[in-house]
């Protein structure tokens, strides 16, 4: 007889059977999956879960640009009644992209992105025929295709750190924040790397995570806020050398991709950090509301600045802090959803699109459909008050139409309520791991790469409370339904 161990099959979390809100709804369906069934184990045939992700993400990705249609139907005119405005055809005229000057390689040209995100939308441009028609709406529908694939990548991403979770992609797949809010902009691009980052991180490949991030942060700056849950669980488990290599890594790839703008022009490639230094109270975020409500008492760039800053950098102390006194080690996408979630809030401004930042990390930190829709609303609400509250701005259209400053104030304050609801219910699982829905029968942080199952080294004490052992600290892990 063979003694040699083999790896069982792993079954894999139902959603109907684990998420009591998705329960309830399944009974349209059959009722929750039976529980002598064995997910992961046996052969579901054609429609295996990665093919059904993609199909609901192109189902949404339809949804995303019929929500879009009354715009490219109408030459992208009476954008904010319609809530469909997008950046891709506004900046392929304002900044000349239909003109053929290309972000950062035309002498002289201006554009208020990183390089990378720069390059992605003269690649684009590119790619229209000279003399197409409507130029603009081939340039939106190219992006619109790109965006879809990046889109799927990001989803197949997520299920592929989920372990044994991996039907909590769909939540990336079918958030009506995204619908709504991907075909705006690029930050998609940059989601994707991010994602893809974590992936490789997750395999223990920290080479290979920084030079995404490195590409990730060339496009958006967000993703270089991966690196700060990466160093504090580093400090916590000792383990230096994969947080070192992922640091040089990301610093490296982005010097390669800057510096030869940075050489070329240094001013049309520092436009972008100066437009980021300069500007004031942006649209949706906490500082515009203050404004609104004391108009009295406005506060100007240098201020916002200086306490947009500080308050995140307070908040990322407060995040380390309890990270390394928790009982047991945080997973890491906890820590990277607590960060990007504190940098939303304070920063200068809190545009759509940058929900998209959240979904996927949310999906890992904390995936439970309550608290995930209770979220969606909000966000979906705030992205109707945001153009109505523009075209009250703007004007042009009947009174009636337009939504008042108090009720666009509100539509940001519950946004902002609702993403600290999520982070008090993340750093509450992180401070009492046995309420965290993942790390449940043996497993400890799917995404963690070379800390999972590490044990701590350095540990901030804030109490003597002893340590309650958990299931996690058992390996190997158990299989369980």
């Amino acid at each position: 007889m063979d003694s040699t161990p083999r790896r069982r099959p792993m079954r894999i979390v139902v959603p109907s059977r684990n998420d009591r809100l998705l329960r309830r709804f399944t009974e349209v369906l059959g009722g929750p999956l039976g529980r002598y069934t064995a997910p992961g184990v046996v052969s579901p045939g054609f429609f295996t879960i990665p093919r059904v992700l993609i199909l609901l993400t192109t189902a949404a990705a339809l949804l995303a640009l019929l929500a879009k249609t009354p715009c490219r139907l109408n030459g992208w005119s009476d954008q904010f009644y319609q809530a469909c405005y997008s950046d891709w055809p506004a900046l392929f005229g304002a900044r000349g992209l239909g003109a053929g000057i290309y972000p950062f390689i035309s002498p002289g040209s201006e554009f208020e992105y990183p390089v990378l995100l720069g390059l992605l939308a003269g690649f684009v441009a590119w790619l229209v025929p000279a003399g197409a028609d409507s130029r603009g709406l081939v340039y939106f529908d190219l992006n619109a295709v790109f965006a879809t694939a990046a889109w799927i990548v990001t989803v197949i991403a997520t299920m592929r750190m989920a372990n044994r979770r991996p039907w909590d992609a769909a939540m990336v797949a079918v958030a009506p924040a995204m619908i709504l809010s991907m075909f705006i902009n690029w930050d998609i691009w940059a989601v994707m790397l991010a994602a893809l980052a974590m992936l490789a991180f997750a395999r223990n490949k920290p080479l290979l995570a920084g030079v995404l991030l490195g590409l990730g942060t060339a496009l958006k700056l967000y993703p270089v806020l991966i690196l700060g849950a990466v160093l504090v669980l580093a400090l916590r488990t000792l383990k230096l050398r994969a947080a070192a290599v992922t640091f040089a890594a990301t610093a490296l790839t982005w010097l390669v991709v800057n510096v030869p703008f940075m050489l070329r022009d240094f001013q049309g490639w520092k436009y972008f950090y100066d437009f980021s230094r300069d500007r004031g109270a942006g649209n949706s975020s906490v500082w515009q509301a203050w404004n609104i409500t004391f108009p009295e008492h406005a506060v100007d760039a240098a201020f916002i600045s200086f306490w947009a800053y500080f308050l995140f950098a307070l908040a990322c102390a407060g995040i380390a802090v309890l990270a390394l006194a928790a009982p047991q080690r945080p997973r890491i996408a906890q820590l990277v959803f607590l960060i990007v979630a504190a940098f939303i809030l304070t920063n200068k401004v809190y545009s759509p699109q940058f929900v998209l930042w959240l979904v996927p990390l949310l999906a890992l930190a904390r995936p439970r459909w309550r608290d995930f829709l209770i979220w969606q609303f909000f966000e979906v609400m705030h992205f109707w008050a945001i153009w109505l509250y523009l075209a009250f701005l703007i004007g042009g259209g009947a009174p009636e139409n337009n939504l008042d400053p108090g009720w666009f104030v509100l539509s940001v304050a519950g946004h902002m309520v609702a993403t600290m609801y999520l982070m008090a219910r993340v750093a509450m699982d992180i401070w009492n791991p046995r309420t965290d829905p993942v790390r449940r029968m043996g497993i400890d942080d799917p995404q963690g790469g070379p800390f999972n199952l590490a044990p701590d080294r350095w540990r901030l004490r804030l109490s003597r409370r002893p340590r309650v052992p958990l299931e996690t600290d058992a390996a190997p892990a158990k299989e369980a339904m």
